[in-house]
């Protein structure tokens, strides 16, 4: 049985809401975590963890295959499915069991249980009545589908598609954004023929239009089948396969995975009994220290506006415990958020593309290196990468970052940290990097905006 009183009770334990209630727990709070589900919630347990760890195997699985050009020749390699769920499963309790050993060595208490605002600002689970000086809503998304399609029979959300117990031979994804890429890129490379759909006229539509040509390029290589600018149509879904069509084509595969978005899982919050606001897109309306309408109630991550990513939602928890507890707050610079792609290529930006530079009314200076003009771009057997750097003319401004490449989910921290530290392209293109390393190629992109390029 729960106390019926805390400082703070967090609704939802993935990785906004773990994080918001360890550092409530550290800032003296008697803290309380409501999950109705598993601890870690669907990152840890259903996308963003399950998610990479499948895709490592790919990866390495690519890497087998490819190893001839190394001068190591493996022979007799295959694809042990069953293993690789394992291993998934394994990561998966790993690190749920690890968050549930800080809870305990922050004293923080578990409570099962659906959670809900009362109109008292109380918490309600189950009957029960907790009193709680400060509530965070950190419950995340729901899966979204297409016009005219419901989830069910082989019609399957993202977190389903990386728990498949069998490889399918034939795999419809639906949506090309990071997670209809990702799922797309690792199947296709665990052995799947995958038909990869878009309603938008490219892949990874909102990164940077250089950015998207070359993951393209990567998933002709891969033998995905990709088809943008087409809308997915008259699906019909059976016990064995799925049906469906696209522009004057129609096709069928053993699953369709439908990559379209999400919706913040507002659903039985009692956030209207509350008097908690929402935005008109539905999403809970917050203030820059994360505060919503009602005193003494937070709400972070994917119910608020902002990238729908798991850093910012913890992030934006660390914030809203902090402000709880009276600290001097900062409101986030969304844009300035590291967005990776773990699909192959990798991905990795942050900040404005060059359209969105140019639109703005920016004079944009445009610095571009491709990982073939470094030394480790070679020696790691990678010439195709790209870094892009978008900058302004008068003050040297770092506005955005864009690579695209082997560890390109790593290598934007670099470009996020110099604008973070108030530098420019200028500052990036005398700072001394490793050599050979693909790093290399992040400074060569600032030479590049500051028009004294070495390598190219």
């Amino acid at each position: 049985m729960a106390d019926s009183s805390y400082d703070c009770v967090v609704i939802g334990s993935g990785p906004g809401g773990y994080v918001a209630a360890i550092r409530a727990a550290q800032l003296g709070k008697k803290t309380a975590v409501i999950e109705r589900d598993k601890v870690g919630g669907r990152c840890l347990n259903y996308a963003c963890i399950p998610a990479k760890a499948v895709l490592r195997s790919a990866d390495l699985l690519t890497e087998v295959r490819e190893s001839g050009d190394f001068g190591v020749k493996v022979s007799g390699v295959e694809v042990d499915y069953a293993a690789i769920q394992a291993r998934r499963e394994k990561v998966v309790s790993t690190l749920t069991s690890g968050v549930s050993g800080l809870f305990k060595k922050n004293k923080i208490d578990v409570i099962e249980g659906d959670g809900a605002l009362g109109a008292n600002g109380e918490v309600l689970v189950g009957g029960e009545s907790i009193a709680a000086a400060t509530v965070i809503l950190a419950t995340g998304s729901v899966a979204r589908s297409i016009p005219g399609v419901e989830f069910g029979e082989r019609v399957i959300g993202t977190e389903e598609a990386w728990a498949l117990s069998e490889l399918p031979a034939r795999l419809a994804v639906v949506g090309c954004g990071a997670s209809g890429a990702e799922i797309a890129s690792g199947f296709a490379r665990l052995g799947s023929e995958v038909l990869l759909f878009e309603m938008c006229d490219s892949a990874l539509p909102t990164e940077d239009a250089d950015i998207s040509r070359l993951v393209e390029r990567g998933f002709k290589r891969q033998g995905i089948a990709l088809h943008t600018g087409v809308a997915v149509s008259d699906v019909k879904a059976a016990k064995a396969a799925v049906a469906f069509s696209y522009g004057e084509a129609s096709a069928e595969a053993d699953y369709m995975v439908i990559a379209a978005g999400r919706g913040a899982d507002v659903e039985g919050l009692g956030l209207a009994e509350a008097g908690v606001e929402l935005e008109d897109n539905g999403l809970v309306k917050v203030d820059g220290a994360m505060r919503t309408s009602r005193a003494g109630v937070y709400a972070i991550g994917d119910l608020v506006l902002g990238p729908a990513l798991a850093h910012k939602a913890s992030d934006e928890g660390i914030i809203a415990a902090e402000d709880s507890a009276g600290l001097q707050t900062h409101p986030i610079a969304y844009r300035d958020i590291p967005r990776a792609t773990f699909c192959t290529p990798n991905v990795g930006s942050f900040g404005l593309t060059e359209a969105e530079a140019r639109d703005q009314g920016y004079d944009v200076v445009v610095g571009k290196v491709a990982y073939g003009a470094v030394g480790g771009g070679t020696v790691y057997g990678d010439r195709t990468g790209l870094v892009k750097v978008i900058g302004e003319s008068t003050y040297g401004e770092l506005l955005g970052g864009h690579i695209v490449g082997s560890r390109a989910t790593e290598l934007i921290q670099e470009l996020v940290n110099v604008r973070f530290l108030e530098g420019g392209f200028p500052e990036l293109a005398r700072i001394i990097h490793g050599h050979p390393t693909l790093s290399e190629a992040v400074m060569e992109a600032g030479r590049a905006a500051d028009g004294w390029l070495i390598h190219g």
